[in-house]
C-alpha cells in the first residue's frame, strides 16, 4: 500500500510502528491460513515472538509498501514467519528493501482462547532446513522464558528531572482497547500493539535529543500474555543506553482488565527499541549522553552497551564475510 502524510513523522519518514504493523498483519494472515489447511478445529494465529528487526532504510510518504511473507518452521504449536518490506518509489521505479524480520505465531482455538491447537507441518526442500529452524525454536523459546524472569520492572514519574537523564525523557500512553484493536478472538493484533510500543519509544528518543528521530532496530519483542477486549493497557518507556549516534529504549506494556475481570494488572509485552538522531536533510547527528543517576540505572547502562557491542560486533562479522565472497 501506499505511504501517506499519517503513517509518518513531521520529517516524511514512515514510523517504525507502521511497518511493524504492516509486518504483523502479513505474518498473521499466512500462518492464520497455514493453521486452517487442513480439516480440524478453526483457529486463529496470535503473535508470540518477533525476533531483532533492523531497519535498513528509511522510508518515505508516497513510497509503495510491499510486504511479502512464508513460512520456514513448523513445531508442534508455533509456526515461524519470515517477512520482507520493499519500498517503491513509484516515480522513478526505483526499489530498495526496508525491513526483514522473523516472527513466531501459536494458533488459538476459536472455541476456547485458551486452548492451543496443533499446527500442520511444512515440507523442507533440505533436511538442514529443517535442523537450522530447530535451532532457532529452541533459541527463542529459552530467550522468551529468560525475558519473562526479569519483567518486575516499573516505570514511575520523577519530579523536576534534570535534562538528559533517565526521567526527563521517560513517557507513557494509556489506551483503552477496542473491538478495532482485536482479532476475532476478541484480544489485541501484536500489530496494534507495536505500532503503539514504537510512538511512545520515538516520544522518549524526540524528549532526549529534540531532533527528528528515526527507528534504527527493534530487540526481540515478547508477547507473555494475551490482551482482552475492553483492557486499559499503559505503555511506558524509558532510556537504557546512548552510543555516540544512538539511543536504546526499553518499553512495557501492563494490561489492566478492569471490564467484568478480577484479575491484577500485569506485565503483557516488553521489548528494546534503538532509535537514531537525524538532521533536518537526514544525516546522522550525535546524541546526547545519557546521564544516569541511581545504581539500577547505571545497571542498565551496562547492559545495554553489551547488547550494543554484541550487535556491532556481529554486523562487522556479516560485513567481513561478505566481503570474502
Amino acid at each position: 500500500r501506499i505511504m501517506r502524510p499519517d503513517d509518518a513523522n513531521i520529517a516524511g519518514n514512515v514510523h517504525g510502528g507502521t511497518i511493524l504493523k504492516m509486518i504483523e498483519e502479513a505474518g498473521a494472515i499466512i500462518s492464520t491460513r497455514h493453521c486452517n489447511s487442513q480439516a480440524g478445529e478453526p483457529c486463529v494465529a496470535a503473535l508470540a515472538r518477533v525476533e531483532r528487526t533492523d531497519f535498513l532504510s528509511p522510508m518515505c510518504i508516497g513510497e509503495v509498501a510491499n510486504v511479502s511473507a512464508e513460512i520456514t518452521y513448523t513445531s508442534r504449536h508455533s509456526v515461524e514467519v519470515q517477512v520482507n518490506v520493499m519500498s517503491e518509489n513509484i516515480l522513478t521505479g526505483a526499489k530498495k528493501v526496508t525491513n526483514k524480520a522473523t516472527l513466531w505465531y501459536v494458533p488459538l482455538s476459536l472455541k476456547n482462547v485458551n486452548k492451543v491447537l496443533e499446527v500442520p507441518p511444512i515440507q523442507y526442500a533440505r533436511k538442514e532446513q529443517e535442523d537450522e529452524g530447530k535451532k532457532r525454536y529452541e533459541e527463542q523459546k529459552l530467550d522468551r522464558l529468560e525475558t519473562k524472569q526479569r519483567n518486575g520492572d516499573l516505570i514511575f514519574p520523577v519530579i523536576n528531572p534534570e535534562p538528559h537523564t533517565v526521567g526527563y525523557s521517560q513517557s507513557s500512553l494509556i489506551h483503552l482497547v477496542g473491538p478495532s484493536d482485536c482479532t476475532l478472538l476478541g484480544f489485541v493484533h501484536g500489530g496494534v500493539t507495536m505500532k503503539l510500543m514504537d510512538e511512545v519509544a520515538g516520544i522518549v528518543a524526540a524528549r532526549h535529543c529534540k531532533t527528528n528521530i528515526v527507528t534504527a532496530s527493534v530487540d526481540a519483542i515478547n508477547f507473555h500474555e494475551k490482551i482482552k477486549k475492553g483492557s486499559v493497557i499503559t505503555i511506558s518507556g524509558r532510556m537504557t543506553f546512548t552510543s555516540n549516534k544512538s539511543m536504546e529504549i526499553e518499553v512495557f506494556v501492563d494490561a489492566d482488565p478492569f471490564v467484568n475481570e478480577s484479575r491484577e494488572r500485569y506485565r503483557a509485552v516488553s521489548a528494546f527499541f534503538t532509535y537514531v538522531s537525524l538532521s533536518k536533510e537526514g544525516k546522522p547527528l550525535p546524541v546526547p549522553q545519557l546521564l544516569t543517576e541511581t545504581e539500577d540505572e547505571k545497571r542498565r547502562f551496562e547492559e545495554g552497551k553489551g547488547r550494543y557491542l554484541q550487535t556491532k560486533a556481529k554486523r562487522q562479522a556479516q560485513m567481513q564475510q561478505a566481503a570474502q565472497q
